[in-house]
């Protein structure tokens, strides 16, 4: 079910009201800065390294934020009154056309971690994309996600048995679809985090799927509860594979019936390949800048990739999302679904799942408004005429 046609309206006069007629104020900063700068201040160096930074320069980190050379074109007096945010998305309803992207080691930003997070994404019904590196088990997070969607982002092992052991506990577990994420065979050059010599997997942190795993645990001489630090060099030696090619991918499609989203798209070759090796979703990142620096941006590849594909399969689009009006824009140019990132990531940082929560309902209540006053009663009627791109102003000399 979506939420109300007034989600954004009723946000804002809650806010009014505590803030006037209750002398109160918000718990938790309502712009992105203001609340990355408290998440920082709650955070350890360690954990502000890992999730604030990008790879290289950060120059791709950096330009991932700006989609401001597509402008939002609003209409009038279009009879708004009833606004619809919810969509479909690989045959399942969505009250919300976004999804929060896989995050790992959510244990560094505050210990209910992806319980927490997932607490809050079930009270709103937004879906929840899983990492493979997370500090609670898939298990555990589904349990906790209940009956709102749910994928599991798939990094892929080395080590075969392994591989299809976390496909079919993700399968089993209720996951609604595999997140194949293909840019990080190898992980980028990360200067936060090499700079402080961390590597939270070092200190068991973000493993709880590895070490709780039946085929991972079958492969150690002594368990991971009485040799931690045996259990941390296995995990090591099969994580990831980077002799990985697009035939490779139809080990997916034999170990799970689950639909399969190849995540990491940003070649329009490469998105036809993915269809061609049976992807059922594109998800057009740049894994966050953390993996190429100067690489082109999500969202300056997003049109070219959405021209290719087409209509054939639904696509996702993350990285530099920090607003509404940034996810209005990527729906505009072809995005079928938008993963939000960082901004949960800081509301997790500052108060747990009740900083989540805060976090998803401003940007739900941003995007019901942001669309309304553009003049659109429903997300599927956001499309390329709702942009216009800086090229097409009119110049202000004729």
């Amino acid at each position: 079910m979506s939420k109300s046609s007034r989600f954004g309206a009723e946000v804002v006069n809650e806010i009014y009201r505590e803030g006037m007629l209750e002398d109160e104020s918000t718990d938790l900063p309502v712009s992105f800065e203001d609340l990355r700068e408290e998440a920082h201040a709650s955070m350890s160096p360690e954990g502000r390294a890992y999730v604030h930074g990008g790879a290289g320069s950060e120059e791709t980190f950096e330009r991932n934020k700006d989609f401001s050379d597509w402008r939002i074109v609003p209409r009038m007096l279009r009879g708004v009154a009833e606004r619809d945010l919810s969509t479909d998305f690989l045959d399942r309803n969505q009250s919300f056309p976004i999804t929060l992207t896989p995050l790992g080691v959510q244990s560094l930003l505050h210990e209910q971690a992806e319980l927490g997070t997932a607490a809050a994404a079930s009270e709103l019904d937004v879906p929840l994309s899983l990492s493979s590196l997370s500090s609670f088990t898939m298990e555990d997070v589904s349990e906790e996600m209940g009956d709102t969607p749910k994928m599991f982002q798939f990094y892929w092992s080395s080590n075969e048995a392994i591989a299809k052991s976390f496909l079919h506990r993700a399968e089993d577990a209720g996951y609604d679809a595999i997140v194949v994420t293909v840019d990080a065979p190898i992980l980028g050059w990360r200067e936060r985090l090499i700079e402080k010599g961390y590597y939270p997997f070092l200190e068991q942190e973000g493993v709880a799927n590895y070490f709780s795993d039946p085929e991972f645990r079958s492969q150690l001489d002594e368990p991971p509860e009485e040799n931690p630090e045996a259990a941390v060099e296995h995990f090591l030696d099969i994580f990831g594979d980077s002799s990985l090619t697009w035939d490779d991918l139809q080990f997916v499609h034999d170990n799970t019936d689950l639909p399969v989203v190849i995540k990491g798209i940003l070649d329009p070759r490469d998105a036809r390949l993915a269809i061609e090796h049976g992807a059922d979703a594109i998800g057009v990142s740049t894994h966050g800048g953390r993996q190429v620096d100067g690489s082109i941006t999500a969202f300056e590849a997003l049109p070219a990739v959405a021209d290719e594909v087409d209509g054939e399969v639904p696509i996702t689009f993350d990285s530099g999302v920090r607003h509404a009006a940034d996810a209005y824009k990527a729906l505009a140019l072809g995005a079928d679904n938008v993963l939000l990132g960082r901004p949960y990531a800081y509301g997790l940082a500052v108060d747990g799942a009740n900083g989540v929560h805060s976090v998803l309902e401003n940007f739900i209540a941003e995007l019901d408004l942001t669309m309304g006053l553009a003049g659109l009663d429903s997300v599927d009627d956001i499309s390329t005429d709702s942009l216009k791109h800086e090229s097409q102003l009119y110049d202000p000399v004729r």
